[in-house]
């Protein structure tokens, strides 16, 4: 990958979740219009103006490239760049005004994430990775924890919206509940990711995750010397349904413990 074009890219993204976070910021407490997919998955008005905001940007820049965003169909789905964009990541969070949700936005090209940014807009954290140059958060550069045991670890979780796989979920959460220090869930798995990569957390693992709730973080995570994959150890990919994200040194155990 030419890195002069990735530099680019990545200033892009940037600028796209500055001002797309900036909105969604801004509209805290005044939504003017919430709908469903589904009985539980929300959507508010402010999801499509934020995912307006990054489209607009990056279809301006980049005319040619592919877009996989959450709240409109595919565009130029051939093409060898593409954007995975999460405009509002933990909508219901947003919807009721509880202070932790993100802008997940990364470039894939020929198949191979090149950079990733989330941001956290009431924070005013953010966490970006290029491929083969690092992850940072605002300038500073990350590296996971260094935890080296599961009993010892603060792991990160998050349930999916269909009842099902909610299930699913249940006895694995038991099972690290009676292993690990403690266990949380913020409600955006792309800050799940982020915060593995800050050293904030340990591990993450999640059920039915779509592409761009993962895309971007993935990447930051192994920019940070972390490890991505699925419960059985495979490499993850974005489109993998299932993703387990550690700081490297408890991977095994959590390996081990989602067999049970």
């Amino acid at each position: 990958m030419d890195k002069k074009y990735i530099d680019r890219y990545k200033k892009a993204a940037i600028d796209a979740a500055y001002k797309a976070g900036n909105c969604i910021r801004r509209s805290v407490g005044r939504i003017e219009k919430i709908s469903f997919k589904g009985d539980t998955n929300l959507v508010t008005d402010v999801d499509k103006k934020s995912e307006s905001i990054i489209l607009k940007m990056i279809q301006r820049r980049f005319p040619d490239h592919g877009i996989l965003s959450e709240e409109t169909p595919p565009k130029r789905e051939g093409a060898s760049h593409k954007w995975i964009i999460d405009p509002l990541d933990g909508t219901t969070n947003f919807a009721h005004s509880f202070p932790i949700f993100s802008v997940s936005i990364a470039l894939e090209i020929d198949g191979e994430m090149a950079c990733g940014v989330v941001y956290d807009p009431m924070r005013d954290e953010l966490f970006y990775a290029q491929k083969g140059r690092g992850a940072f958060l605002n300038k500073r550069r990350l590296h996971v924890s260094m935890t080296g045991k599961l009993k010892d670890s603060l792991l990160v979780t998050g349930f999916a919206y269909d009842d099902s796989i909610k299930i699913k979920n249940l006895a694995p959460f038991k099972t690290f509940l009676s292993k690990a220090r403690g266990i949380r869930r913020t409600g955006s798995a792309a800050i799940d990711l982020s915060y593995v990569a800050s050293g904030r957390f340990d591990g993450f693992w999640e059920f039915d995750l779509k592409p761009w709730d993962s895309a971007a973080g993935e990447l930051i995570v192994r920019e940070a010397l972390g490890c991505v994959t699925t419960f059985n150890g495979t490499p993850h990919l974005p489109y993998d349904k299932e993703i387990l994200a550690s700081n490297t040194l408890i991977h095994k155990e959590m390996i081990s413990t989602l067999k049970m």
